[in-house]
């Protein structure tokens, strides 16, 4: 098992890295599976970091859970609709 440590502290993903060059970037949104502006920016600076850190040779991308909701698990790779406009995503 894995000795994991945050590497970075984020709102709506966690981001940690172990000792034997993994990383593990998860959704920590267990209430809404879709994914707003501000979660998509967290991703970015998270996989970045990970990109960049040469002691990282994976990087896991998964979903923390349960969900507090109905106790399942989920994972969902989509965007968050209602944040979508006529012209696509802005900003």
């Amino acid at each position: 098992s894995a000795n994991w440590t945050t590497a970075i502290e984020f709102e709506d993903i966690t981001y940690k890295k172990s000792g034997d060059g993994v990383a593990r970037i998860a959704f920590n949104r267990p209430e809404d599976a879709m994914l707003p502006a501000e979660t998509v920016a967290e991703l970015y600076k998270a996989f970045l970091d990970a990109r960049e850190d040469t002691s990282i040779g994976v990087v896991l991308f998964s979903g923390e859970g349960p969900s507090k909701k109905d106790g399942k698990w989920a994972f969902c790779s989509g965007g968050d609709q209602n944040a979508r406009g006529h012209q696509g995503y802005v900003d």
